[in-house]
């Protein structure tokens, strides 16, 4: 399949309903609204394909976009494709679920996610952190300083309040992800959930919401599985 017969196919998979959910999640025109599952069938034709990808990407439609994330093949990827890659996700959806997913993939997922985390520039922050969290979710403990993952998480204990909106989100989520799946620091990731406590993040409407690691930790322990680990990052 070419760059034209997959958006054909994409474009017939689109749904009004589902277009302005992601709309409403900050997804601008281009897109055409395909719940990611319908992705599956053109996936099993086309396997991994990543010149195919490259060209989706660059289209800036939404839905291409995301599918350029399920074809991709990560380690023909460098840090100079991966940041462009990151330059074009204008929002949370494609930093987080498609760049950051990408990365975790690669054997430079960690260095090129310090550099993110460090940048200062919201989704570049984000996708780091939540990359990390990919990582953690998936790969043995073992493959992970424990000095390196305390100090983020003494980081986040510092900055969280302060960070831009979307950062908020995957800190947080960083905060859970060591707490249930990286035994090791499991209880560092308990006390600093404590000391960080409630976050308000404002969702650009008139009422904030408050995210709380420590309620999700608990219900994890609860249910006695601590340690879980993913089998695959990208579904």
């Amino acid at each position: 399949m070419n760059l034209e017969s997959v958006m054909q196919e994409l474009e017939a998979l689109g749904k009004e309903r589902t277009k302005k959910i992601y709309q409403s999640n900050g997804a601008h025109e281009p897109l055409f609204g395909v719940a990611t599952g319908e992705m599956k069938p053109i996936f099993r034709k086309i396997k991994f394909n990543q010149p195919l990808a490259e060209q989706l990407y660059a289209t800036g439609n939404y839905d291409a976009m995301y599918f350029a994330g399920v074809i991709a093949d990560p380690k023909a990827m460098s840090e100079a494709d991966f940041e462009r890659w990151i330059d074009g996700a204008y929002f949370y959806m494609l930093s987080d679920f498609v760049v950051a997913v990408t990365l975790a993939e690669t054997d430079i997922a960690q260095d090129v996610s310090d550099k993110w985390i460090a940048s200062d520039i919201e989704l570049k922050m984000s996708a780091g952190w939540n990359c990390y969290c990919w990582l953690i979710g998936n790969r043995p403990d073992n493959e992970f300083s424990e000095e390196k993952i305390a100090d983020l998480l003494e980081l986040i204990k510092n900055t969280i309040h302060d960070a831009p909106e979307r950062t908020k989100y995957a800190m947080n989520n960083f905060i859970y992800t060591v707490a249930t799946s990286y035994l090791p620091l499991h209880d560092k990731a308990v006390e600093v959930a404590k000391e960080v406590g409630p976050v308000e993040v404002n969702q650009g409407t008139a009422k904030s919401k408050l995210l709380n690691a420590s309620v999700n930790i608990n219900k994890v322990v609860e249910k006695g599985k601590l340690g879980f680990k993913r089998k695959h990052v990208r579904c």
